[in-house]
């Protein structure tokens, strides 16, 4: 008698030939249509926010990005990065350097350490941004802490992320000098960085050279740092944090040299390499970025827009 009411329910249930689970092919929706015409058309930029587990890092737990903080990601990176590379530096750059990927997933990557990975750089190309669920939060005052703003929050997670695995790019494609890692070459700490006496929290890094408590890893994680970090703060910012750096943390290491000056040392590199690699003015990139982050940040673009112009 179960078997019959079994069948008979399955008789009367529309079975399709095909599977609704698929990743080989989908019905092209008008977010679809926008990054055709914002960034395949004019970048060969693939933009991937529909899941798919060969792109994602099999060693963590990932999830899908949500769909409207996908489409709001997809202008942030276009009005805050790939169109600032166009002002500063003209659009072939852009063109021909600018990671032709994106994927994104909803959450972050969480190490067994206490840390978790905000975005990643493979092979020249591509850039995976992580926590893409978590951008309503910035946006409504909750995801980053009491006292900080919008732009704060949106810095801290995916602006400065993507800056800085795009210097990953860049020094794949003409490396810096090798006096960079000489100027800080016995302070770097790989993975202890999170940890105590290194970690955000003791505040250290800037006394012993470093602009953040990452750049303390490895030298390339530390060219990134400065380059990001320089770029999407403001000249305030940065000279606070060079006044918190105006002293010496561990003279063996140091000598007399303070932390302002080691970081000063860096920036100069930074600055050149910027210049001579990419004619690159840092300060006019600095000024380009500042000023589309409080466009974003104050509502005067529209992150939900998908028409076609």
């Amino acid at each position: 008698m179960l078997l019959a009411l079994c069948l008979t329910a399955c008789d009367e249930d529309e079975i399709k030939s095909e599977s609704v689970i698929t990743t080989d092919s989908y019905t092209q929706n008008d977010f679809d249509k926008w990054l055709e015409a914002n960034f395949i058309s004019p970048y060969n930029i693939m933009f991937k926010y529909r899941y798919e587990e060969i792109e994602s890092d099999l060693n963590y737990y990932t999830v899908p990005a949500q769909l409207e903080y996908s489409v709001a990601m997809a202008h942030i990176v276009k009005h805050m990065c790939i169109d600032t590379y166009d002002e500063v530096a003209g659009i072939e750059f852009t063109r021909a350097y600018f990671p032709k990927e994106f994927f994104l997933i909803g959450t972050w990557e969480f190490r067994n350490n206490g840390t978790f990975i905000l975005g990643t750089a493979e092979g020249g190309k591509k850039i995976l941004l992580a926590g893409i669920n978590y951008l309503g939060d910035i946006f409504n005052g909750s995801g980053y802490g009491s006292g900080y703003t919008v732009i704060d929050g949106l810095n801290h997670y995916y602006v400065k992320t993507i800056h800085h695995e795009f210097t990953h790019i860049l020094n794949q494609t003409k490396d810096y000098t090798p006096d960079f890692k000489q100027i800080t070459g016995n302070g770097y700490v790989a993975d202890s960085w999170s940890e105590s006496p290194y970690r955000e929290s003791d505040g250290n890094y800037l006394k012993r050279g470093f602009i953040s408590a990452y750049a303390q890893m490895e030298d390339r994680e530390d060219f990134a740092e400065m380059l990001s970090m320089y770029i999407t703060h403001s000249p305030a910012w940065w000279e606070n944090q060079m006044e918190s750096a105006d002293g010496i943390y561990d003279d063996r290491i140091q000598g007399t040299t303070t932390g302002r000056a080691l970081i000063q040392m860096k920036l100069d590199v930074v600055r050149a390499y910027m210049k001579d690699s990419w004619n690159i003015d840092i300060d006019k990139l600095r000024d380009v970025i500042q000023r589309r982050q409080r466009e974003v940040a104050y509502g005067n673009v529209d992150l939900t827009d998908l028409s076609l112009n």
